[in-house]
């Protein structure tokens, strides 16, 4: 696509803790530095009035404003879409920072109209090393990309929250993020990305959501989410998540890349790391426990997570 015919994007970061200012601080540095340079920077600030006054002071060439609807990142993220006067509106999280080329990767497949929305890679980065017993196919759990999603640039049901784009007007016609979805604060549910994706997808017949593994961020990893304990329960919060869109969207779309990653990408895991586990790594029986107990937890969640809905 012609770098002329290229739409151009408002770039929305949404904060909620100065506890995060030196990587929000990043984050903005990363999107104002992209070539060619979007529209506009909105960084839209959480219910937290000194983070917001704070970064009006430091910021002069973002436009700062506050969370206009229910606290957590649906609301943010409706507010920033919006304020947001480009066709395109891409997302970056407050702990994540964009790579040279990253916008211009994200926004190059809306050569083609199908396209109503894109996603790219989230890199890990790790305060030190990878954990061992972590599975790639896990990754997902620290808000990167993770083993199932394609290799190259192919249509997905959503992108990974931390690095997305979508048409602008389209996302707003269709309701924007659901804001009885997603997360608040620390909390460690999801899904809103999910949910509106297959809302955007079900609003045009032939639209697609592609994949762009060449737009990338580096994600901060937090140090608390290497904990194992953290592993569970953020599983356990993905399946409970999973059934809130389920219950909006049905469970044909709500389950269809689980059901490929239940079905072959988990298995297929198991036997690699069994087979590491015979020849002598140690290290694979830690991989096989995380595996199987992701797995156990985000199934506990989901079907607790419904029978709650049948209950109320």
């Amino acid at each position: 696509m012609d770098k002329s015919n290229r739409p151009p994007v408002s770039v929305v970061i949404c904060a909620y803790t100065e506890k995060r200012w030196q990587q929000t601080c990043a984050a903005l540095e990363s999107a104002l530095r992209q070539e060619p340079a979007p529209a506009e920077v909105l960084l839209v600030v959480d219910h937290n009035a000194e983070l917001a006054d704070r970064a009006r002071r430091e910021f002069a060439s973002v436009s700062v404003l506050e969370n206009a609807g229910n606290q957590g990142l649906s609301g943010a993220r409706n507010t920033g879409l919006k304020a947001a006067t480009q066709p395109v509106t891409a997302f970056l999280d407050d702990d994540a920072e964009a790579r040279p080329g990253w916008l211009e990767e994200l926004v190059a497949p809306y050569s083609s109209p199908d396209v109503v929305a894109t996603g790219g890679t989230v890199h890990p980065r790790w305060p030190a090393t990878r954990p061992s017993w972590l599975p790639p196919e896990f990754d997902w759990v620290v808000g990167c990309s993770y083993r199932g999603l394609p290799e190259t640039t192919g249509p997905v049901r959503n992108p990974i929250g931390a690095n997305m784009s979508m048409q602008t007007d389209l996302a707003l016609e269709v309701g924007g993020f659901d804001e009885s979805v997603g997360r608040v604060g620390a909390n460690t549910r999801g899904c809103e990305e999910t949910e509106l994706s297959i809302r955007l997808t079900a609003s045009r017949a032939g639209s697609v959501i592609l994949y762009v593994p060449a737009a990338v961020v580096d994600h901060h990893v937090a140090p608390e989410r290497l904990a194992f304990g953290y592993f569970v329960r953020r599983c356990w919060h993905e399946g409970r998540s999973k059934a809130d869109v389920v219950r909006l969207a049905g469970a044909a779309a709500g389950l269809q890349r689980e059901r490929r990653q239940t079905a072959v990408v988990i298995p297929t895991a198991l036997g690699r790391e069994v087979r590491r586990l015979a020849t002598g790594h140690v290290s694979a029986a830690a991989r096989i426990s995380a595996l199987t107990a992701g797995l156990t937890a985000a199934a506990a969640g989901y079907f607790g997570g419904r029978a709650a809905q049948h209950i109320r």
